[in-house]
């Protein structure tokens, strides 16, 4: 079962990126190929028919984004820290514990009424893929799925994003 798989490999990192805090690593994922293969087609089985682009939020978005963009045949939108992509950007800022962040994507590349599937590796609080749906409004365009290898269900990520749309796909839930 491929969410055993997952959580096998994922590993537990106590106390980082702060004491009190375990860190889910995925990267030993990227260790086996035959997995990564498994977890795109398991995403690109979810998505395929519902959207017409794929967002990836940086940086761990892109990991598995561009893969599943590129299985359905759609377009790779990348989505960015503040001042880190060329031409015309749009951006949005959003709360952390400790402060506020800024991503950005280039306002050219999502067309006004494409559904978007927003991608990134974890949902934890949301303010990240809330932003990151906001920025795909303001094209014009439809926050139409949210897909997260994991999900931290306790840190209620989902009640930020349920207002732009239900279909939300994780792989593994903690």
């Amino acid at each position: 079962m491929l969410e055993n798989r997952i959580k096998e490999t994922i590993v537990d990192v106590p106390d980082f990126p702060q004491e009190g805090v375990i860190f889910k690593d995925i990267t030993p994922i990227f260790l086996d190929a035959q997995l990564c293969n498994d977890i795109v087609d398991a995403f690109v089985e979810k998505a395929k028919g519902k959207v017409d682009v794929v967002c990836g939020i940086e940086s761990r978005g892109f990991l598995f984004g561009m893969g599943i963009a590129n299985k359905l045949g759609v377009p790779f939108v990348l989505i960015r820290k503040a001042g880190k992509l060329p031409g015309e950007t749009i951006s949005q800022k959003y709360d952390l514990e400790y402060g506020t962040a800024e991503i950005e994507m280039n306002k050219h590349y999502i067309k006004e009424g494409q559904r978007v599937l927003i991608h990134d590796d974890v949902l934890a609080t949301g303010g990240t893929a809330e932003a990151c749906a906001e920025l795909i409004k303001q094209v014009g365009a439809v926050p139409a799925q949210f897909s997260f290898l994991a999900a931290i269900e306790f840190l209620n990520g989902d009640e930020k994003i349920k207002k732009y749309t239900e279909d939300r796909i994780s792989l593994i839930n903690y």
